[in-house]
């Protein structure tokens, strides 16, 4: 492999996270939107409530299902990405997957209720590191997407729900205080979600990788973690190479770094939003 550029002439460190902007509600139909750009990657990420929970769901389900889907716009690549008319492909399907678990991790199903959400990650620009974005960027849609839920009666504590017999009779949700609607949220949602991207490029450890990053890596890896220090998952591949235990602790290690940052910037956003 080629040499790599040297630090000097890289935009950034090689353990600093590209610039992360997130606005919230940027389309208003969804029950919670995420514009989110990592770098020169956008993703749009939009959390919608379906009608009812999926067919194969017990009719007297307690608890609920979060489900994603992903996709790359047409004008999200160098050269236009064809859309996927006929059902989504085998790397869209494997990313969605992994959407979808990374988000049920996350969630307490039986907190939830019987409600089914789900995530829509759209790649407006992809410059690297795209399933990554998109589940950092539709756990803050989601967590949006529960508190309102909550604050609306549409996701109550067990002991609050209504029976099949009161919804029938026009039955009225409780009003929560603050203090409830918060402990609900934290029951339901108990910790944030983050992914990040790291690799291996001439033996050096390479932090949330851009196009040009992943494209010279020896390894790449996708690590995907909650806030209290759990791994959902961990994908690593050596690219025509391999990696030592010692380079793997050092890609983790790295991982680590990036994810703190996420759920950071992730509970700043969401500290004040309603």
């Amino acid at each position: 492999m080629a040499k790599f550029k040297t630090d000097l002439e890289l935009s950034r460190a090689s353990d600093e996270m590209r610039n992360i902007e997130v606005e919230l509600d940027f389309t208003p139909n969804a029950l919670a939107s995420v514009l989110y750009r990592q770098g020169d990657t956008v993703v749009l990420a939009c959390c919608t409530k379906e009608a009812q929970l999926p067919r194969w769901f017990p009719r007297d389900a307690s608890k609920g299902w979060v489900h994603a889907e992903y996709s790359l716009l047409p004008g999200s690549t160098d050269s236009r990405f064809r859309r996927e008319r006929n059902g989504a492909k085998g790397r869209t399907q494997e990313i969605e997957r992994l959407i979808a678990r990374s988000l049920r991790a996350a969630v307490d199903l039986e907190a939830l209720g019987p409600v089914a959400l789900n995530v829509d990650c759209d790649v407006l620009n992809a410059d690297g590191g795209t399933r990554c974005a998109s589940i950092t960027a539709a756990s803050i849609a989601l967590r949006l997407a529960v508190r309102r839920l909550i604050a609306r009666g549409d996701c109550l504590p067990a002991d609050l729900r209504p029976t099949y017999e009161q919804r029938k009779d026009g039955w009225t949700p409780p009003t929560l205080s603050e203090i409830e609607r918060t402990n609900h949220e934290a029951a339901v949602l108990p910790h944030q979600l983050a992914a990040v991207s790291v690799g291996l490029i001439d033996g050096k450890v390479y932090l949330d990788l851009d196009y040009i990053l992943d494209s010279n890596a020896d390894v790449d890896m996708n690590v995907v973690k909650t806030s209290d220090g759990r791994y959902v998952e961990i994908q690593g591949t050596g690219e025509e190479s391999t990696f030592s235990s010692e380079e793997l602790s050092g890609l983790l290690a790295g991982a680590d770094q990036g994810i703190d940052a996420l759920i950071a910037a992730q509970m700043a956003v969401l500290e004040d939003a309603n």
